[in-house]
């Protein structure tokens, strides 16, 4: 139902941009013929969801070779035991099928969940965080990736970065046939190799400023569902149990890190950002803390 309902949106998005972009046209006395017109429209949704359908098939095994996640099956210590019991548990509870569990290294307290569907589902756990943390701030740490799980965040993000680049391939495009033809005719110049060399670079910078636009927007969305997982943990194990997890990777944050990014931190808890909130894939421990707070 989700993945429908986001087509649905993907096609109502492109829809909507196609209107925009035939206004813009007219404005700016730009033509490109009804055939042309429609097959780039279709090409730039081909482009734009591609590419995130396929790496949504792919982020549960990319991510096991990324982290290096050992998948465990039969319980080999007393850690790993909590750890499968506490995520059974909490997914009979909310009637979620039991994920595949697994423990990566890496010194960070960190945990993630990641898959295609809420059925095929992965959660992995750092060994930093099952040595750093204790029992109640673990549980509260699985809760908040089983909401993710639950409220299918990451077929949602993926959908969503698929509509995104949809805006950014077309948009660049158009806007980018607009300046050229109003340069052409300011200029007596008809050199073909001018005017293709020109449109390719306007185009790749167009590219970057919609692409800027679209990554505030993608990040919004993904600050949004931290909130939301933080609620849906607080609400399965309760919200002391979730701040105290916050607060424990609040303290587990390594000032030398901090400045760590990559495309896999932001699926994981712990996120981190080089340049400002609007960038940021995670909002603030603190501000989480105090949305939990006012629960």
């Amino acid at each position: 139902m989700r993945i429908a309902l986001f087509l649905g949106m993907q096609l109502a998005v492109v829809l909507l941009v196609g209107i925009v972009s035939s206004v813009l046209m007219n404005l700016f006395s730009v033509h490109i013929d009804s055939m042309s017109y429609y097959s780039l429209l279709f090409l730039c949704m081909i482009m734009g969801s591609v590419g995130s359908v396929i790496s949504l098939f792919m982020s549960k095994m990319m991510c096991k070779t990324a982290y290096k996640v050992k998948c465990i099956t039969t319980p080999e210590n007393s850690q790993e035991a909590f750890l499968l019991n506490t995520i059974s548990a909490l997914c009979a509870k909310e009637g979620i099928k039991m994920p595949e569990v697994g423990i990566y290294p890496s010194a960070d307290p960190n945990a993630f969940a990641t898959g295609a569907t809420k059925d095929s589902a992965l959660i992995a756990v750092s060994t930093g965080l099952l040595n750093s943390m204790s029992e109640t701030e673990i549980k509260g740490v699985l809760g908040h990736e089983i909401g993710h799980i639950r409220n299918g965040d990451m077929v949602t993000m993926a959908l969503l970065q698929g509509v995104l680049n949809t805006f950014v391939y077309f948009f660049s495009f158009i806007v980018s046939q607009i300046i050229v033809s109003a340069m052409q005719k300011n200029s007596d110049s008809r050199n073909s190799f001018a005017r293709g060399a020109s449109f390719y670079l306007i185009n790749s910078l167009m590219q970057m400023v919609f692409g800027l636009i679209a990554t505030m927007i993608l990040m919004w969305f993904s600050r949004y569902r931290e909130y939301k997982a933080d609620a849906f943990s607080a609400d399965l194990s309760g919200r002391m149990c979730m701040i105290s997890a916050l607060e424990a990777l609040k303290r587990g944050v390594q000032p030398e890190k901090k400045e760590e990014q990559s495309y896999m931190q932001a699926l994981c808890i712990n996120g981190v950002s080089t340049v400002s909130e609007l960038f940021m894939s995670h909002p603030p421990l603190d501000k989480r803390i105090a949305a939990l707070k006012e629960i």
